[in-house]
């Protein structure tokens, strides 16, 4: 398991953070936290495990933007990647390192009820501005469409000012997801447009009670190992049943740097591409965790020889 560490997150109102190894931030803007992980030498870039904390924002917002629908030929790359680019790459991403999540030992197991059927519950607690939520959200929902299927996805970059501006990505905001085997829950807390007093990024969703305690209790120093205590709640939080969690992205949003959208998705059935890899080996990291938590539903997922890597990875049945 790869080590998180993290710079300290500037506070709202105070002018700029402390330039890190990649350069200072533009002037008056926020900047994202990051961390570079020792996972093994790359060809183009260090593996990275990144996070995001979380600090109050503003409560009046500027620069609203429309919710733009993801294009349904993007989506349906996105969701139907081959079974033998998930096969082919497995956990193996050598130009771009991946960091794989963790193993909860002894904790509650956490379910929902959806239509009178208790299911494990997939919570992911992220933002719009965010670039390693940016990163992660392919692999999240490329892993999830093997469970069930998306509507509602939207378009979205992260913001131009933070580190590793205008990331591609998509946004929960208005997603929908339909599974038999699992229920996923999201919440984008913050939008990737400034408040008004450009101080802090625009507050958007609001975790239910229930979501906000799961969030604050283990995106926490206690149980991430790695995670500094002053980078508790940090972005993004995804939370397979309290079971297994990640804290982070998996891999740098560097990655997909240069690349649109449209690009990225194409590419997802190549898997000797270095993007590919990262996402898919992400997404493999994730799918066993799903597995972990669902019963091993669908077989056909759950056994197939990326999957099973994975898993073996993790330490999981």
């Amino acid at each position: 398991m790869a080590t998180n560490q993290a710079n300290k997150k500037p506070a709202p109102r105070r002018p700029g953070p402390r330039p890190g190894p990649q350069g200072r931030a533009k002037s008056g803007r926020p900047a994202g936290l990051f961390t570079w992980i020792a996972v093994g030498l790359v060809v183009v870039v260090v593996a990275t495990l990144v996070i995001i904390k979380v600090t109050s924002g503003g409560s009046s917002g500027s620069g609203a933007q429309a919710f733009q629908p993801a294009n349904p030929t993007v989506v349906s790359q996105v969701t139907s990647v081959p079974a033998s680019v998930f096969n082919t790459v497995g956990v193996t991403s050598p130009a771009i390192g991946v960091a794989p999540p963790q193993v909860m030992k002894k904790l509650p197991f956490v379910s929902v009820t959806e239509n009178g059927k208790k299911l494990p519950e997939i919570l992911y607690v992220g933002a719009e501005y965010c670039p390693y939520c940016a990163a992660e959200r392919w692999a999240t929902i490329i892993a999830l469409s093997r469970f069930g299927t998306w509507s509602g996805l939207g378009n979205m970059a992260s913001y131009s000012g933070d580190v590793y501006p205008n990331t591609p990505t998509f946004t929960f905001a208005r997603a929908r997801y339909h599974s038999k085997y699992v229920a996923f829950r999201s919440v984008e807390m913050y939008t990737n447009y400034l408040n008004a007093a450009k101080t802090y990024y625009q507050p958007f969703q609001k975790p239910t009670a229930q979501e906000n305690a799961l969030f604050k209790k283990y995106d926490n120093c206690k149980y991430i190992t790695g995670l500094t205590c002053q980078n508790n709640e940090s972005f993004p939080f995804v939370n397979f049943a309290n079971q297994v969690m990640i804290v982070g992205s998996s891999y740098t949003p560097a990655a997909l740097d240069g690349n649109s959208r449209d690009q990225i998705a194409q590419g997802l059935t190549n898997a000797q591409d270095p993007i590919t890899q990262a996402i898919i080996a992400t997404a493999n990291y994730q799918t066993a965790s799903v597995c972990s938590v669902d019963g091993g539903q669908p077989a056909s997922v759950c056994t197939s020889a990326g999957v099973k890597a994975a898993a073996k990875k993790l330490g999981l049945k």
